[in-house]
């Protein structure tokens, strides 16, 4: 039996497949898509000004000085068939609005969350299961903290069973590419139990 060969055709563009990198303000979206790009992302970054006072909640970011305004942008390329592209969304409520843009096309998500504070991921979470997009969560353990065991994590989130959960460190390339294979195993699984 004859197999397709696995090289690029020339002329031909290559599958892309889109990824979303979600989660609340502050828990290493950008860090994530700059530690597993292989080009240098394109960031949406501005400073904090006092015009944000009242509005973004610095509550256990006190030394964040920067935030997305639009969206990250990364890419990864898998094979000259396949590239996937990266987009972390903006985590200010405010910019929530882009989020039903970026979506569109998307294959699957990576949720990030901090358990210092992971009121600020309910949204997220609750964004892609509204919409039926499989994701997986990225427990962003800043400084290699690890305070609650994954099980603690879950059930304060309140995740069903079959959405995976992985400890990472977002500003570790290796890290960030277990999160992202944990999404590739999730999204063939999602596939395998639909077609049955």
């Amino acid at each position: 039996m004859d197999y397709a060969s696995s090289e690029h055709v020339p002329g031909t563009a290559p599958l892309a497949v889109k990824i979303l990198v979600a989660g609340g303000f502050g828990v290493g979206k950008t860090t994530l898509v700059g530690a597993v790009s292989e080009v240098a992302p394109l960031h949406t970054e501005e400073y904090l000004t006092r015009a944000s006072d009242g509005v973004d909640d610095l509550e256990g970011v006190t030394s964040k000085v920067t935030t997305t305004v639009a969206l990250d942008f990364g890419r990864i390329t898998i094979s000259g068939d396949l590239v996937v592209y990266l987009f972390g969304t903006p985590g200010q409520e405010r910019f929530w609005f882009m989020w039903n843009d970026l979506v569109n096309g998307a294959l699957g998500a990576v949720v990030l969350v901090d358990t210092r504070r992971l009121e600020v991921s309910f949204a997220s979470i609750d964004f892609f299961e509204s919409r039926g997009i499989p994701f997986v969560v990225g427990v962003n353990c800043f400084h290699g903290v690890r305070d609650r065991t994954a099980e603690e994590i879950r059930g304060a989130l309140a995740l069903d069973p079959q959405v995976p959960l992985v400890l990472c460190d977002a500003r570790d390339r290796s890290d960030g590419r277990d999160v992202l294979l944990a999404l590739v195993d999730h999204l063939m699984a999602s596939r395998s139990t639909t077609s049955v």
